[in-house]
């Protein structure tokens, strides 16, 4: 079984890995330390801050990854941001089976509500750069929940909505088990 965990920054996904990996015992990609491993290595002229060409760049190599992982049958825990919204066009059914897609959105109220809540809990699995913490806005969040929500609702995925209690949906999807 592979997992492909998405949503924008700052909704949990790396949480939510975290927590898979502990109950199930999965391997976890972090496309993120993908994405900076090439960086760091100059096998990419990219920057952090080229989203759109980072997931054109990263997700043929995500993409090979589940491939191989399900032709071995090997499970999976594959999460970050850069996954393309029609990301299901380059998969077969004997592939699409064998994947839970989770994606991750907070609602405008929630970010309302818990918005510094939201920003005291960015670091807790990955270290974040207090200065990034410092500039995240409001209205960035928001414009990128409503991205991601817009984009994969668009291209027929279910997204999972953080409207209330996160713990309480994050606890749900952790007892969903392969």
């Amino acid at each position: 079984m592979i997992y492909l965990i998405t949503g924008a920054s700052h909704t949990g996904k790396t949480a939510l890995s975290q927590r898979l990996l502990e109950a199930l015992k999965f391997p976890y990609l972090s496309i993120d330390h993908l994405k900076m491993g090439l960086i760091r290595s100059g096998q990419t002229n990219l920057t952090p801050a080229d989203d759109d060409k980072l997931t054109d760049y990263l997700w043929p190599i995500v993409r090979e990854f589940i491939k191989t992982a399900i032709e071995n049958k090997q499970n999976l825990i594959v999460e970050g941001c850069y996954i393309p919204f029609d990301w299901r066009k380059d998969f077969e059914e004997e592939y699409i089976s064998e994947i839970k897609f989770i994606c991750l959105a907070l609602t405008e109220r929630y970010i309302d509500e818990h918005f510094e809540d939201i920003r005291a809990h960015g670091s807790d699995i990955e270290r974040r750069f207090e200065s990034d913490e410092a500039a995240l806005s409001k209205d960035y969040v928001k414009k990128e929940n409503l991205r991601f929500t817009e984009g994969f609702t668009k291209a027929g995925e279910q997204v999972v909505l953080i409207d209330q209690d996160y713990e309480q949906v994050i606890d749900s999807l952790c007892h969903c088990r392969a």
